[in-house]
């Protein structure tokens, strides 16, 4: 019995954004007098003057590179005359980010240094055009692809989890939604390349609908700082940027098998890619399953298997007008529902057979170690097709975005971008949210300006969302039982679950901070936003059972939009043996949206529908504090011990003085105080063909959570729990020093401790919640050891 809504969008994008069926262009131009420049040197030590080979240098607002030969020596060619910000980076040695002024022949030496810590991370997210992260007040985190490679996630969303500030909503292993200093669904723009990525954000069984093979690294904006994206990041911004195109006149690739004890995951992935006189391609296939995952208390959890497969693909060209890429997508994802049934004197899971579900057999043990597909699950397909231009066309910018030419340090852009879908449920066989149409607009301007150690930026925006949803009767068929759309003269005595609707939402938002650099080791920032978010679709409309919930959802038509005002405040500080940043951050939310469960007048549970709870939108005011910490030390170049500390607390301020306490005064799905301490040896052995050695020890510690909204059952009190993790990995090389392949073995929860996430929604899957015995819910995944092979080509 597959559960799932059949949503078909449509979504055209002028500046960001596409989705499932959807079409997006993002096209920027340049001032130009000229018609193309070159840029070209070397790439030395500094230390002994020895050339650098495979050294990378980029251009991100170009999305351009190249990788230095033997003699340490790179060029560009065809480029467009004006300002860029560029990157050169090579293993082991400090990164070098430059601003240079391309013309019709530039030359460009750079000399790099040996350090262990990085400092100069460049970012695309939020800006108007590529900057150093230590001068962006904006605050923000970057995520490697070592990082990504040298850690187990069952997904991208996971793979982040253990990041200052970021959290997980769960439900299993291959289904997480980003959360940011506490807030999560379509409060968190996901981005994809830059590109606005729509796919259910507001729904708790529904993923990130992108492959986590194809990533290369991930920015992350906390808070509502960034205004070129418009309602929905209102709590911040993940962009998940993909495998960047090969350098000129290489060709590369990357075959990625990796195997997980836990629940025998079985994953690849193949990457081929080249660039050839300006013209690029990239072609990716990823596939990977799993069964049911297991942990001491509930041995197998039953309906946690799944299937993907996602394929993705990308043709481009470069010339000297500018640059034009065509990338697509496939996202199919075949993915078991959990639903916690239990037989109530083994505890044992138990089955669906029938639709009368009068019976329920305990699952056998060879079902829980099947890799089939069961009969409850959910089909999730996402496709994407998108255009990335930049157009090099006098002083004239397209795409509703102008960037001006930079006046006495002052930089100026403006712009504006909006999408417009068209969602259809009636093919599907149950009905939540009702078939509509949305559409977005937004104009804003950015202005930054730079004095030698100070840097200031900041902007406004004004949104607008139109909403426009189409009524929907429906009755059972009387030959499947199942409910179908019905019109005309079939609507009498049909059920009426979804009315005419049009509403418009619109606000501004706006951004203005600082950063100053007191030296190249010490900088301190500050930033005060305004976020914006009109309610979805889901929060103004809902209106039945939510699949894989056990929830009767019910929506609010009389909402207003979300308004912030978040203070932010920053300190980074690195030296040669010690890398430390500080953050706190104050958000206070208006018109806050929330789910609540609704009461009988009795004071038990309201069902619409037997055997479902029923919950309806709120909406109030909400407060969230706290910060991130982190400490980084290197006492020699081998050792790092690398700790890091989030705390945020969410305090519901919609309740009366008079009626507040400890069970309704705090916000639902706030993670506990947690932190991640982690002992890192790096090492070398040439001799036996063995290069970017390391092996480390790390502990994940969260406090128990019991700062909870408990008002209605809605949520219980969170144990604290300590995992312990290890990892050992190295590349090992030929004769020539090429690596041949990368080898990691990495085990997380080693100790197989039983716990519950508090942001898990498994611990919640209780049958029997009066059973005396001490354990419920369905608790995380145990002790698991994964074993990756890489082999660069």
């Amino acid at each position: 019995m597959p559960l799932f809504i059949s949503r078909l969008t449509f979504l055209f994008i002028f500046c960001f954004g596409i989705c499932k069926f959807s079409i997006a262009q993002n096209i920027d131009n340049t001032k130009s007098t000229k018609e193309n420049g070159t840029l070209s040197g070397t790439v030395i030590q500094k230390k002994n003057r020895a050339p650098i080979s495979n050294a990378t240098i980029y251009i991100s607002d170009l999305k351009l590179g190249t990788s230095t030969n033997l003699n340490g020596y790179y060029s560009f060619h065809n480029l467009p005359i004006g300002n860029y910000l560029v990157q050169v980076y090579f293993t082991g040695f400090k990164t070098i980010v430059k601003n240079i002024a391309i013309n019709d022949s530039t030359i460009e030496n750079f000399e790099l240094v040996e350090d262990i810590i990085e400092q100069n991370a460049v970012v695309v997210t939020g800006v108007s055009k590529a900057t150093q992260i230590k001068r962006n007040p904006i605050p923000i985190v970057t995520i490697n692809h070592n990082y990504l490679t040298t850690n187990i996630s069952s997904n991208i969303i996971d793979a982040i989890s253990k990041i200052p500030g970021v959290s997980a909503l769960t439900t299993g292993p291959n289904v997480s939604k980003p959360f940011i200093r506490g807030l999560g669904y379509n409060r968190i723009l996901t981005l994809y390349d830059g590109v606005r990525q729509e796919g259910q954000q507001w729904g708790d069984e529904h993923g990130i609908e992108v492959d986590q093979y194809g990533i290369d690294r991930i920015e992350v904006i906390k808070g509502p700082a960034s205004l070129t994206y418009g309602s929905d990041a209102l709590a911040g911004v993940v962009n998940l940027i993909p495998t960047q195109p090969a350098p000129e006149g290489k060709l590369i690739g990357d075959r990625s098998i990796e195997y997980a004890t836990n629940n025998g995951l079985l994953a690849n992935s193949l990457m081929l890619g080249f660039t050839k006189n300006g013209l690029e391609g990239m072609a990716r296939f990823s596939h990977k399953q799993a069964s049911n995952y297991q942990n001491k208390i509930d041995g197998k959890v039953y309906n946690t298997a799944f299937k993907e497969t996602d394929i993705s693909a990308s043709i481009g060209l470069h010339r000297k007008w500018g640059y034009s890429h065509l990338s697509f997508s496939l996202f199919d994802d075949i993915q078991e529902i959990p639903e916690g049934s239990r037989d109530s004197a083994t505890r044992k899971f138990t089955k669906q057979i029938t639709e009368m579900d009068n019976f329920r057999p305990i699952v056998n043990s060879q079902e829980l170690k099947s890799y089939d597909i069961g009969s409850l699950y959910q089909h999730v397909q996402h496709y994407r097709i998108y255009s990335t231009n930049n157009f090099t066309i006098g002083n004239v910018r397209l795409n509703l975005k102008y960037h001006f030419h930079e006046w006495n340090g002052w930089d100026l852009t403006i712009g504006a971008n909006g999408m417009y879908q068209n969602n259809i449920v009636t093919k599907g066989t149950e009905f939540i949210i009702p078939s509509y149409q949305q559409f977005d607009i937004g104009p804003f301007a950015l202005l930054k300006k730079t004095w030698n150690k100070l840097d200031i930026s900041g902007g406004i925006r004004y949104d607008n969302r139109s909403f426009s949803n189409t009524e929907l009767f429906i009755k059972p068929n009387l030959i499947t039982g199942l409910d179908m759309p019905v019109y005309g003269v079939d609507t009498i005595g049909a059920a009426h679950s979804f009315y005419n609707y049009k509403h418009h939402f619109s606000g501004f938002s706006g951004s203005v901070g600082g950063t100053y650099n007191f030296s190249d080791q010490l900088s301190i920032k500050a930033n005060i936003s305004r976020g914006f978010r009109a309610p979805n679709i889901a929060e103004i409309s809902s209106n039945g059972v939510h699949s894989g919930t056990n929830i009767y959802q019910i929506g609010n038509s009389e909402f207003k939009p979300e308004f912030s005002l978040q203070e932010d405040i920053g300190l980074n500080y690195s030296s040669k043996y010690t890398a430390i940043t500080f953050s706190i951050f104050n958000n206070t939310i208006s018109n806050y949206i929330f789910n609540q469960k609704l009461l009988s007048v009795n004071g038990g549970d309201s069902a619409v529908i037997a055997g479902n709870q029923t919950y309806k939108f709120q909406q109030g005011k909400a407060n969230l504090y706290g910060g991130e910490l982190s400490i980084d030390i290197h006492p020699i170049k081998a050792l790092h011990f690398e700790n890091s500390l989030s705390v945020v607390y969410g305090k519901n301020k919609n309740i009366d003085s008079k009626l507040q306490s400890d069970s309704n005064k705090y916000l639902p799905f706030i993670p506990p105080l947690h932190g991640v301490s982690e002992l890192r040896y790096d090492f070398n052995c040439k001799s036996h063909h063995i290069v970017n050695g390391f092996a480390k020890l790390e502990l994940v510690y969260y406090t128990t959570q019991n700062r909870v909204y408990l008002a209605d059952n809605t949520e219980t009190i969170t144990p604290g729990y300590t995992l312990f993790n290890a990892s050992i990995g190295s590349s090992f090389t030929d004769k020539k020093g090429k690596i041949i392949f990368n080898l990691y073995i990495i085990g997380n929860n080693l100790w197989n401790v039983a716990y519950q996430d508090h942001l898990s929604r498994l611990k919640y899957f209780e049958q029997y919640p009066t059973d005396p015995r001490s354990y419920h819910g369905i608790y995380n995944m145990g002790r698991n050891i994964a074993l990756k092979f890489d082999f660069p080509f």
